[in-house]
């Protein structure tokens, strides 16, 4: 059987950050199972979107999650970044 999942690996990388704004990409990157590369990536890409805005404090990031954003499905586009990030909320 193959491995998937229901969370692609942008939204598990924007669960994270909105979880703990100061995570670091390999922090992120050890809880799923990625290498540093990838995370960074998908972190500059979240952000070259719209759905981040980094900071940089002392020698790391500190993170902002545009929760006001639509998700960008198009059959999805009334949910709010904001409302799905509530679902992981612990």
């Amino acid at each position: 059987m193959s491995d998937w999942h229901f969370i692609t690996n942008h939204g598990a990388v924007l669960v994270l950050i909105a979880q703990r704004r100061q995570i670091t990409a390999r922090e992120i990157a050890v809880c799923l199972g990625l290498t540093e590369r990838p995370v960074r990536r998908i972190i500059a890409e979240l952000e070259a979107a719209g759905y981040l805005h980094k900071q940089r404090v002392g020698r790391g990031n500190q993170y902002e999650v545009a929760l006001d954003l639509p998700l960008r499905q198009s059959v999805h586009r009334e949910v709010l970044i904001g409302d799905l990030l509530q679902i992981f909320q612990h």
